[in-house]
């Protein structure tokens, strides 16, 4: 018969029983009364099928059964008590491996430089982050938070905003004079694209419109890939127009390496946010790493 539900009832109060000599110091100790001590005790010998004490009105003793039980069983409640008095040592302080899986965008434009900070501040956490763009399986991967960019899809994980960025149209000024500059999404078919493609390969690009209504663009790329760098660097040498996230490509717009075209039809900001399972019982690491992103977006 399988009783592993209930392999640990009553070892620490017979342990007890044992260090103290007595049913009634043990029941003392523990907030119990003698009955409900010697009951348990009945438990535990009639679950293991033996006799482990010895009893007479005055004071009981071990059988040769409870001798072996005894001895084993003080070192796993000592054990025990060990690991949680560590427990109790380290307290709110954050320690051991963080799993993250965060995409490319948000690493090479805002966590690579974040990151040295972190380590200097939280020697004690060790990270294993996967830089990618694949839908990552929180989990079943075991992965303390995500960051995702976008709109999320229902979900019971909890998801904390950090900020919000924009999807922008963009082209070299050098591209810009050769080819001459869109007005309207549909001026694109006209044009050298280049294309994020991950999921499936996209067949159109869609603006909003002045009335509200959606503009959907087809189109035949140049380059389709799946790195928005790659991306970055084909139009920083004047071989297309792409759409990028605002938060890569700031800096080369205010250094006019980088042009946005389209304003009139610029998509509305979307959230950046960082995802993890539960507020309860959140680790010291995932609650420490939480919060230096969001201090650090703010």
């Amino acid at each position: 018969m399988d009783h592993n539900k209930d392999l640990f009832d009553g070892m620490v109060l017979f342990c007890t029983v044992v260090a103290h000599e007595g049913m009634s110091a043990a029941a003392k100790l523990l907030g119990h009364t003698p009955s409900h001590v010697s009951k348990e005790i009945a438990r535990l010998e009639a679950r293991l099928g033996t006799r482990l004490l010895n009893r007479t009105t005055r004071r009981i003793s071990l059988t040769e059964s409870g001798r072996i039980y005894y001895e084993n069983a003080r070192r796993i409640v000592e054990d025990a008590h060990a690991v949680q008095n560590r427990l109790h040592s380290i307290g709110d302080r954050p320690f051991g491996e963080l799993r993250m899986s965060v995409p490319v965008v948000f690493a090479h434009g805002w966590l690579n430089d974040w990151l040295p900070e972190f380590l200097e501040r939280y020697p004690d956490v060790d990270l294993h982050i996967d830089i990618s763009e694949r839908r990552a399986d929180m989990i079943g991967e075991g992965i303390d938070l995500l960051v995702r960019i976008g709109n999320l899809p229902p979900s019971d994980l909890i998801a904390r905003e950090l900020f919000r960025t924009q999807g922008l149209t963009v082209a070299s000024p050098a591209y810009l004079k050769r080819n001459g500059t869109p007005r309207h999404p549909a001026d694109l078919k006209d044009h050298d694209l280049i294309d994020f493609s991950f999921h499936g390969i996209t067949q159109s690009w869609t603006y909003p419109g002045a009335d509200g209504e959606m503009i959907t663009v087809p189109i035949a790329p140049r380059v389709r890939c799946n790195d928005a760098h790659t991306e970055k660097a084909l139009v920083l040498a004047g071989r297309g127009i792409t759409r990028l996230p605002k938060l890569i490509c700031q800096a080369e717009l205010d250094a006019g390496t980088l042009v946005s075209i389209l304003p009139d039809f610029g998509a509305p900001p979307v959230g950046v946010h960082v995802i993890y399972a539960s507020r309860d019982n959140l680790p010291a690491k995932t609650r420490a790493m939480i919060d230096f992103l969001v201090g650090k977006s703010g």
